[in-house]
């Protein structure tokens, strides 16, 4: 059966995309097999004149966390101990605290998403349930647990420890092994792991263990991204073969050449910076160092991401969901951040959080754009996006693969929205 999408306004992710009026989208068999004017077919939903554009793409994601502040601490490591004791608790955990997630994040208007970081090898469980039709979710690009050292950067929950080369090179394999689509290392640390002021970078990861990382993913066909938040961390990992910078931080003129000269991606994950930076740390439960590191980062990343733009170097966006106060439903937050903070037109953050970033991980022939041929992956808005991408944080429909979510609605947490909302209010 061939559905008509009939009377919509048109933005159709490509680099100069322009409001395109009065324009159908036909699809048959979960593709776009045409795109014009006064199309038929066998069912029809006129769209009312309501803005269509490609479903977003989030490329980094944690799926076990939903980012909701939390009335007390939990031990995660503890809790991941747990839940990886058996199949039996794994497959639990995954029903219980991810697949839900993932409908969030599909409702939500992401259509595809990078997962860098998860919880043993649920993430590509759930891929494979996706793709196989029998959970609800998003097209998932999978990393499965990620890399790092023994008190490295989320060890012990989303990533584990190798003590040397032979058990970081059994890790990759394994992963490997599991079908993943991407390795992600831990080169340095993180925000709320950061002892001191000034320093929310601090190395982990030697460049001897960033290179055994990366020259087996490489011989296995796998590209590398990593968790780098410092100017030291970016250099040493793009001159030891990462391929993707995950956060960042400041740079100067020879990080720029090296991201060129190895045509690596920098991915701007504004999201989980900007709570712990500019929210009420009542809400938070951020410290005087973490608040302080947290603007250091945030500065840093900003900086980067203006320069990399300025030169040329390729340019990804993704939210670090399950961060505190990053949600599964809030993309359009991090293309709001982009615009205004790193100072890019509306269209080019569109751009950037659908082609650009299915370019960037190497599905642009399938999805990232309305063009006939693609994967029926788009959302529908009554508000024009250009204008402010609140407009995307209700949606009138979803459509992915073909398959409609109509009216979808997900649940939301009172704080982030408030809190996050008066932050954006002062931008």
């Amino acid at each position: 059966m061939k559905t008509i999408y009939r009377n919509c306004r048109l933005l159709d992710g490509t680099k100069d995309m322009t409001v395109r009026e009065d324009m159908c989208i036909a699809v048959e068999d979960g593709k776009i097999v045409k795109v014009g004017k006064d199309l038929k077919g066998d069912r029809e939903v006129d769209l009312n004149g309501k803005y269509l554009m490609p479903g977003l793409i989030n490329m980094h994601v944690h799926i076990p966390a939903n980012g909701f502040p939390k009335e007390k601490e939990t031990d995660n490591k503890k809790l991941v101990k747990l839940v990886t004791k058996t199949k039996l608790t794994q497959k639990l955990a995954k029903k219980l605290l991810c697949d839900p997630n993932m409908k969030t994040q599909l409702l939500s208007g992401c259509t595809t998403i990078r997962s860098v970081g998860g919880v043993g090898h649920i993430d590509t469980m759930i891929r494979d349930e996706i793709e196989k039709g029998k959970l609800v979710g998003p097209r998932l690009i999978a990393c499965d647990y990620a890399v790092t050292i023994p008190g490295g950067h989320m060890e012990g929950t989303v990533a584990v420890g190798a003590h040397n080369k032979e058990e970081f090179i059994s890790y990759i394999q394994d992963n490997a092994k599991n079908g993943v689509d991407w390795i992600k290392i831990m080169v340095t640390g993180g925000v709320l792991d950061a002892k001191v002021k000034g320093e929310p970078g601090e190395m982990k990861m030697t460049a001897e263990q960033i290179r055994i990382c990366t020259e087996e993913a490489h011989r296995l066909g796998l590209k590398v991204c990593a968790h780098v938040e410092s100017p030291q961390g970016v250099e040493i990992s793009l001159e030891n073969g990462v391929d993707c910078i995950e956060h960042g931080s400041y740079m100067n003129e020879e990080t720029i050449r090296m991201f060129l000269e190895k045509d690596a991606i920098e991915v701007c994950t504004l999201s989980p910076a900007i709570p712990l930076a500019k929210l009420d740390p009542k809400y938070t439960k951020a410290t005087d160092i973490t608040m302080y590191n947290s603007e250091y980062l945030l500065e840093g990343m900003i900086d980067g991401v203006k320069k990399c733009l300025k030169n040329g170097v390729r340019v990804g966006l993704g939210t670090d969901t399950g961060c505190p106060f990053v949600t599964h439903y809030d993309m359009w937050r991090e293309l709001e951040y982009f615009h205004k903070l790193c100072e890019v037109d509306r269209t080019y953050a569109l751009y950037t959080a659908t082609l650009n970033n299915a370019k960037l991980l190497g599905i642009d022939k399938e999805t990232g754009s309305i063009e006939e041929g693609k994967s029926a992956d788009f959302i529908v808005s009554e508000k024009n996006p250009l204008d402010g991408f609140d407009a995307l944080r209700k949606l009138d429909l979803v459509v992915f693969r073909g398959k409609e979510y109509k009216d979808p609605t997900v649940k939301k947490n009172d704080i982030c929205e408030k809190e996050l909302d008066q932050y954006l209010n002062t931008l």
